[in-house]
């Protein structure tokens, strides 16, 4: 169930996506990548899919092209920052991106670069309540959270005050 002691990792949502994901993993392995851990659904009860590692993955997968929603990391090579970039922005989705480097200068310009709402730089998780949770692209439209995700149920209304000085 992925309640019990010890476990690390819970079940997908449903059925539906649990194939989803499956199938972008199939997809990407028939064009080339290779599977390090995980790829395939097991046996059992529940919604589960392994942690899965695939490399290898060439940029005509679907994986890289779709939001995956699953435990997937499709790990692909690339000579130059801005080869990474242009793989990276060559979806319609752009919901969250990661960089790990120890060059701050070149984490930052990623994060100017790639087409996405959100951006971990040298972390996976960068959930907060207190900043803003959103993506572009076909990954969504307005935030949640932080002060710009309170700004979509608020109404702007400006008051202007007459000067007692000037009376």
């Amino acid at each position: 169930r992925g309640t019990e002691d010890g476990a690390n990792i819970g079940p997908l949502i449903d059925e539906k996506s649990r194939s989803a994901v499956h199938a972008l993993v199939a997809d990407a392995v028939s064009k080339g990548a290779k599977v390090l851990t995980g790829g395939a659904i097991p046996a059992g009860e529940g919604y589960f899919y392994p942690p899965t590692v695939l490399v290898d993955v060439p940029t005509n997968a679907e994986i890289l092209k779709e939001e995956i929603f699953g435990p997937v990391a499709p790990v692909v090579t690339f000579k130059t920052e801005d080869e990474a970039v242009k793989i990276a922005n060559s979806t319609e989705y752009g919901l969250i991106a990661y960089a790990f480097t120890q060059n701050l200068n070149r984490g930052l310009r990623l994060a100017e670069k790639l087409e996405v709402g959100m951006f971990g730089l040298n972390a996976g998780v960068i959930s907060n309540p207190a900043a803003p949770f959103g993506g572009v692209k076909s990954s969504g439209l307005g935030r949640e959270g932080g002060f710009e995700g309170i700004e979509e149920y608020l109404e702007t209304v400006y008051v202007g005050i007459a000067d007692p000085m000037n009376d």
